[in-house]
């Protein structure tokens, strides 16, 4: 009897660590990812993000479009090199997905262009 009361005493010891381990691993968990879900002094309004406008979804299309373009022409090449694309072949779709690639460069750069440019004018304005 005094054995199975022994025994008894071990498992509730057990169980009280094991759930002091438990609350301790939540708490290290919440005190941790605190910071990460939310910035302090945001309200929950302020804290999400807007629809972007007219200008930044075509901009965004605008980037899309020349990561396709350039993914297409990388993806071309690979294949090239490994031998799935002949050389006439190569010769033959390079053309067209360089200057597909040029085009997309050139309608997401003049953005760039233009406000190096802006920046240019007030420095020698200032």
């Amino acid at each position: 009897m005094a054995d199975v009361a022994g025994q008894a005493t071990s498992i509730r010891r057990v169980s009280v660590w094991l759930s002091l381990g438990v609350l301790l691993a939540v708490a290290c968990v919440v005190v941790v990812a605190l910071p990460f879900l939310r910035r302090p002094g945001l309200s929950a309004a302020e804290d999400r993000l807007g629809e972007p406008d007219a200008l930044e979804r075509r901009r965004l299309e605008l980037a899309e479009e020349r990561d396709r373009a350039l993914s297409a022409l990388k993806e071309l090449e690979f294949d090239h090199r490994t031998g799935k694309v002949s050389d006439e072949d190569y010769r033959e779709l390079v053309g067209p997905l360089r200057r597909r690639a040029a085009e997309a460069l050139r309608a997401v750069e003049p953005r760039a262009r233009d406000a190096e440019a802006e920046a240019e004018t007030k420095v020698h304005a200032g």
